[in-house]
This record gives C-alpha cells, sequence and structure tokens, in this order.
C-alpha cells in the first residue's frame, strides 16, 4: 500500500478523520491565542531584543513566537516542561515518588500528572513574573503599575495553563503526544516568514553556500530517521503449554528495543536547562549590583562561546537520554511479564537473569542511541556557521528540525497503527 492509498484510508475512516481534525482545531486555536498580546503592553520594541538575543529566541522558539508577541501563550509549554522535569528528577531522590510512577499502574501516573499540572502554577507565575521585570528593566516595555502587573502574571499563568490542558486534549481524543504537537505547530508556524526571508536575501553568489546548507539539513534529517527507526531485535520463544487437548506455545517472536526509546524528550529536557542559565543572566544583570551584573556577563559570554554551548548541549542530550530511558523503561518489570507469559530469552534464565540481560542490552545500545542523537543536536549549529545562511535558524540553530522530524515519525507511526488495527477488525 503506499502513501496515496494510506491517506484515501486516513480520510475515509471517520474516527480516524475525527482525530486529525480535532488536532488541527486544536492548532488553529494556539495560534490564535499566540496572537493575542496581555493587556496594556505595546510590543513594538521588543524585536530589538529578540534579534539580539539567542537565548529569548530559542524561548520564542517553544513557544512559537508567542514571546515575542507578549501574548497570553508567551511561555508556551515551558512552566509544564519544567514541572515534568524537577519531578522526574525528585524519583530519584525520593522512593515513595517513584513507586508511584512506575508502580502504581494508570492511577499512579495520573497522580504523578496531577502533581505536575499543580508545580506548573507556581513556575508559570515565577517565569511570567521573571521576564515582565527583565522586560521593564530593559526599557523595551513601559513600567507597570501593580495591579496591571498582577493582572499580566495571572493572564500568562492562565494561559500557560490553557495551553497545557489543550496539550493534554490531543494526547486524549487526538493523535500523538499533545505536548509534542504543540512545539511541532509552534515551530511549523514559522515557516513562512523564514521563506520570505530567504526569497529576500537571495544572491546568486551565494547558491553553494544554499547547497551545503540544504545537502547537510538533507543530512541530519537522514540521521534523526535513521537512529529514530533503529532498533535491537532481541529473539523471544514460548514455551509449550498443554491444556485439556489444545497445545499453546511454542512459537518463536523477538522483543524490540529501540536505539533511541526517550525519541525527542532529551532535546526538549536539555534546551530548558541548557537556556536557564542565560535567562538567569539577563536577570542578574538588570539588578543594577555591579557585582551581580559583572558575573551575569560572565555567565553570558562563556555561553555565547560556540564550542562551550556545543559541548554542554552534547552531554545534556547524552545524559537525558539515559535519565529518560531509565525512568520510563523497566527491564525487571519486562522480565517479570514474559515470565508469567512462559517466555524466555533463548540461552538467558527467567526472571533476574533476563532483567540483568536486557539491561546490559538497553545500556550497550544507548551508547549509540544517545551519542548519535547528540551529535545530530549540535551539528545544525556547526552548518549554519560553514555556510553563512541565517534563514530557518529556528530550525538549524535550536533543533527545530529534530523535533519536527521527531514528532512526524511519531505521529505517522501512531496514524499506522490506527490503520493496522481497522484492517484488523475488518479481518
Amino acid at each position: 500500500m503506499n502513501w496515496f492509498q494510506k491517506l484515501i484510508l486516513i480520510f475515509k475512516d471517520k474516527q480516524l478523520r475525527g482525530k486529525i481534525l480535532f488536532v488541527l482545531g486544536v492548532f488553529g486555536v494556539f495560534r490564535l491565542m499566540a496572537n493575542i498580546p496581555i493587556p496594556g503592553i505595546n510590543v513594538e520594541n521588543l524585536r530589538k531584543i529578540f534579534a539580539r538575543s539567542p537565548m529569548l529566541g530559542l524561548f520564542d522558539l517553544f513557544a512559537g513566537g508567542a514571546l515575542s508577541k507578549l501574548s497570553i501563550v508567551m511561555l508556551g509549554l515551558g512552566p509544564y516542561i519544567t514541572a515534568v522535569i524537577i519531578l522526574q528528577l525528585l524519583t530519584m531522590i525520593f522512593p515513595s515518588l517513584e513507586k508511584m510512577y512506575k508502580e502504581e499502574g494508570e492511577r499512579g501516573r495520573q497522580k504523578f500528572n496531577q502533581y505536575g499540572r499543580i508545580l506548573t502554577v507556581p513556575l508559570a507565575a515565577l517565569q511570567g513574573y521573571g521576564m515582565l521585570t527583565l522586560f521593564q528593566k530593559q526599557g523595551f516595555i513601559p513600567p507597570l503599575s501593580l495591579p496591571l502587573l498582577l493582572a499580566s502574571v495571572a493572564t500568562i499563568v492562565g494561559g500557560a495553563m490553557l495551553l497545557m490542558w489543550l496539550g493534554e486534549l490531543i494526547s486524549e481524543k487526538g493523535i500523538g503526544n499533545g505536548v509534542s504537537l504543540l512545539i511541532f505547530a509552534g515551530i511549523v508556524a514559522r515557516t513562512p516568514s523564514e521563506v520570505g526571508k530567504l526569497a529576500v536575501g537571495w544572491n546568486v553568489a551565494n547558491i553553494p553556500s544554499y547547497i551545503l546548507f540544504f545537502v547537510g539539513a538533507l543530512f541530519i534529517i537522514t540521521g534523526v530517521v535513521l537512529i529514530n527507526e533503529a532498533r535491537r531485535n532481541i529473539p523471544i520463544s514460548y514455551a509449550k503449554r498443554v491444556r485439556g487437548q489444545k497445545v499453546y506455545g511454542g512459537v518463536s517472536t523477538y522483543l524490540p528495543m529501540m536505539v533511541n526509546p526517550a525519541g525527542v524528550i532529551p532535546i526538549i529536557f536539555a534546551l530548558s536547562l541548557l537556556l536557564f542559565p542565560g535567562m538567569l543572566a539577563n536577570l542578574l544583570s538588570a539588578t543594577g549590583n555591579p557585582t551581580w551584573a559583572n558575573f551575569a556577563i560572565g555567565i553570558n559570554n562563556i555561553l555565547k562561546n560556540l564550542w562551550v554551548y556545543g559541548i554542554l548541549y552534547f552531554v545534556l542530550v547524552f545524559l537525558f537520554t539515559y535519565f529518560y530511558t531509565a525512568i520510563t523503561f523497566d527491564p525487571k518489570a519486562i522480565a517479570e511479564n514474559l515470565q508469567k507469559m512462559g517466555g524466555f530469552v533463548p540461552g538467558i534464565r527467567p526472571g533476574a537473569s533476563t532483567a540483568e540481560f536486557l539491561h546490559k542490552i538497553l545500556y550497550r545500545i544507548l551508547i549509540i542511541g544517545a551519542s548519535f542523537l547528540g551529535s545530530v543536536a549540535v551539528l545544525p549549529t556547526v552548518i549554519q556557521s560553514l555556510t553563512g545562511v541565517h534563514a530557518f535558524s529556528f530550525l538549524v540553530g535550536g533543533t527545530g528540525l529534530l523535533i519536527i522530524v521527531s514528532v512526524v515519525l511519531d505521529t505517522w507511526r501512531q496514524i499506522k497503527a490506527q490503520l493496522e488495527m481497522k484492517e484488523y477488525e475488518r479481518f
């Protein structure tokens, strides 16, 4: 079945068509909110600071351009992502929280997610207040009275919570991961303006640079597809069981282990943490204290160094790949389930030995997956520096390309699963 036939099947299926249209409708609501400014603020002067600050530009990337417009969803999903990162880090410190997340099933995960929603509120208030204070002290927005400041912060918090709710609605009633899809929508929304910049700055003399740029982008896309689709198949056999006059089991299959089971999450986590020191430095520089201001300038200068930024980015992506996989993939639980169903890995004893074997295989292939993902995350910045092409900087300089490709692959995989399920039901 080719792509065209699959597209026809997608739009013929009422349930699947409804899910896709629901996601597109949420995208429309998100883009509408991204263009509604918070009350009492003129956003014209903000373009200067966003043109000069790559850190704020990356924040604006994840907010889908809403931050540079000071819209009601100016923080995007940043507070919610930060809350999830904090809670998942705490699972390594507090055993009760880890038990809730891993061992209490769906009920435990719902409670864990509820904690994330609650933590999002103070984080959104803190980030919103910090952004507004920074813009005021930099002179890009007029001084706000206390009532207007409180109203603006409350609006920002409400926008962040509304966007979080829309992401959860997509995950529940649509198709794909809601948070990832909203970030994807924000990135793609900037494509028309970047195409316009490329057309305006077109120069025949720069054709070799453009060719090198697009060849590099194609190489990165190919790499992301390969690393997301690569897997290590572990053979699984099932013992024969006799029940009455019927024989069950006795078949062989395999357990697929993804080379990068964490998907795009390590990239989002790494960028969220990497942007925090720059944001803190900007806040410290606006305090008026010379000591803090010099300290902030030093932090900014360090982060502006391409080598320092690249190394930190690579290390964070590498570590978060291991960290997120350790939270979401439990070899012990898989080994126990295989044992209950009469399955075993040939040559490996069921139970603890199987869990140890799966753990060893997982962390071996993660060395390849995490290293490749970290390299691909850093490579776009290198290509942009070599070619000098600054159009599509939101893709090449800010890992947007990685997020787009990964989200498209994951969503398409879920759509294919829905189509295969429908075919099975018809059979």
